[in-house]
């Protein structure tokens, strides 16, 4: 019975859980609660995905992981699982449910140990690059440590997380075309995106996809957490600048966005590398969001929202318990 459920429950985290929530219009009044509920998401499709297999192919040694894990690797050491043959005609298609559940398990960690590296490889020869392309700002635009300002035309503002230290990057067009009250409230935006590390929750949710690619809910989870950091930045940023000002410099700055994408083949375009880009974070949602502000959630409802995450991240080790 805990196989099935296990396999209920991997099929709905895999497609209808995650299409209901990327249609659910309540996210946008608490993203952040919606953040703890994709990663249940993620979590409980991951552990049912792993565990349904390996469950199944254990299950004639015992009747939970704790006493069939042990029971399985005994019988491969010392032989005894051939006579097993004789007796459960699965115990082939069980022994090859068993190696799949370890081999996927594998690639899942092995994925995001290669996904974090390029990541951290490419950040830095980008801080590089910027480092000996960039100047820090004038004293009256925005603070000097941690940001720099590159000699671009094209309105552009992005962060680049690092071990060392994290950068706020802008171009010399943002701060000539933006007031100093709009740059500030970018600057605000993308310092909350360092604050708040969404650079790990999006390099989890684009190493999930990366490894699973085939299960259809890796993708609308990846779209679907990248919404929701460009929703708690521009949270963060209002609570310390005017909403009109964000609005007018995500407004520049998103068209600039698709000029500087148009022109990737030029120059300019190569003037500055490796530019973290939000093409999956559709615009007109966060004009939508910005400009037709509804309230938040209640407590209740999101104290509900976080306990229905935490018993389906619970859900999947109990049935294999």
């Amino acid at each position: 019975m805990s196989v099935l459920l296990l396999a209920t429950l991997a099929v709905a985290l895999a497609w209808p859980v995650p299409v209901l929530l990327d249609r659910a219009r309540w996210v946008r009044r608490a993203p952040g609660t919606a953040m703890v509920l994709w990663q249940a998401v993620a979590l409980a499709g991951g552990l049912s995905l792993i565990g349904t297999p390996l469950a199944w192919g254990l299950g004639p040694f015992g009747d939970h992981l704790g006493e069939s894990l042990p029971a399985f690797v005994a019988a491969l050491s010392d032989g005894t699982w051939v006579d097993r043959l004789e007796e459960d005609v699965w115990m082939p298609a069980r022994i090859a449910a068993v190696t799949g559940a370890v081999l996927l398990a594998g690639h899942l960690v092995l994925t995001l140990a290669v996904t974090a590296w390029r990541t951290v490889t490419q950040r830095r020869r980008h801080r590089q690059m910027v480092e000996l392309l960039a100047t820090p700002p004038a004293e009256r635009t925005v603070e000097q440590a941690h940001t720099r300002v590159l000699p671009h035309d094209v309105p552009l503002a992005y962060c680049l997380p690092g071990l060392n230290g994290s950068l706020t990057v802008l171009s010399q067009g943002l701060i000539d075309q933006l007031s100093e009250r709009e740059v500030n409230a970018v600057v605000a935006h993308e310092r909350a995106h360092l604050r708040q590390r969404h650079d790990l929750l999006r390099l989890a949710f684009e190493s999930w996809h990366r490894a699973v690619a085939w299960v259809p809910a890796t993708a609308t989870a990846r779209r679907a957490v990248a919404q929701l950091t460009e929703m708690l930045a521009d949270d963060a940023a209002l609570k310390s600048h005017d909403r009109t000002d964000l609005v007018r410099a995500i407004v520049l700055t998103g068209e600039a966005e698709g000029v500087a994408r148009g022109t990737a083949g030029t120059d300019a375009g190569r003037t500055v590398p490796n530019v973290q880009e939000d093409g999956s974070v559709p615009l007109t949602l966060r004009f939508y969001r910005l400009l037709d502000p509804v309230p938040p959630l209640s407590l209740t409802v999101r104290l509900g929202v976080i306990v229905t995450a935490l018993g389906l991240m619970a859900l999947p080790v109990v049935l294999l318990a």
